[in-house]
């Protein structure tokens, strides 16, 4: 299992959710975090509790709609003279739930394709070329399980867009120590996800970070949180080694 303690992880979507979960439990590994919210007001509760874990954290805002401020907090992020090494991009929005789904408005796909899909592959591009040229990195790309409901247009095909490059971009790095995967978090009771959910969100631990751990440089890979629910760390990274294909459909998106 990869030990992380003293590297750099960025974490998109920290202030709350599955996030928040995720921040924390990469600080109780020793991990340095850049954390992101759109407000950076948000994000002083969690950046609190991992400073008082022992690592080392700074707080960046961009709201993902405005792409311009994606890049100014990519800049800010180069500035602060940190080396990226683990990125786990969290961030995302359910736009709407459309009951009548054939009305279904064009702007519900350009928000998501923007917050979704865009946003996240602008940040991975980012830093990819500082990781290729140390030999070394994690990108974990955050997915959703919603399938067959037109409702959620939107939400869906955007995620569906960001797993689709993730894989075909992850194709080009398998068998590198840069490993490139998804993470399903499953329905969980978040902003996001509503009060209905099934799950709490911290059923998605160990399962949502589990990519950033593992050393069998494999790329390609989807994660669903439920096949890692009630696992140690330690186990978790084995089954994830062992156990979890190369992913070649559109199971979910």
């Amino acid at each position: 299992m990869l030990n992380v303690k003293g590297r750099w992880a960025l974490v998109t979507g920290a202030a709350r959710g599955i996030g928040y979960g995720a921040a924390v439990f990469m600080a109780q590994q020793g991990c340095n975090l850049v954390l992101h919210a759109r407000k950076a007001e948000h994000l002083q509760k969690v950046l609190d509790e991992v400073r008082s874990l022992g690592v080392e954290a700074h707080i960046v805002e961009a709201e993902f709609s405005d792409l311009n401020q994606v890049s100014k907090m990519l800049s800010e992020i180069d500035a602060l003279g940190i080396d990226i090494d683990i990125i786990l991009n969290n961030a995302g929005i359910q736009i709407a739930y459309r009951t009548d789904y054939l009305d279904t408005p064009a702007s519900d796909y350009e928000e998501s394709f923007k917050i979704n899909a865009i946003a996240p592959m602008m940040i991975v591009y980012h830093y990819l070329p500082g990781m290729q040229a140390k030999g070394f990195g994690r990108i974990v790309n955050t997915t959703s399980g919603i399938n067959l409901e037109p409702e959620q247009a939107g939400y869906s095909a955007s995620k569906a867009a960001l797993d689709k490059v993730t894989m075909d971009l992850a194709s080009k790095y398998n068998g590198t120590d840069i490993c490139i995967n998804l993470a399903d978090p499953g329905w969980c009771r978040t902003d996001l996800g509503g009060p209905s959910a099934p799950n709490a969100p911290e059923s998605s631990l160990p399962g949502v970070v589990v990519g950033a751990f593992i050393e069998n440089k494999i790329s390609g890979r989807r994660f669903a949180a439920a096949d890692f629910y009630g696992l140690t760390l330690e186990e978790a990274v084995v089954k994830a080694e062992k156990e979890i294909p190369v992913f070649t459909g559109t199971v979910g998106f």
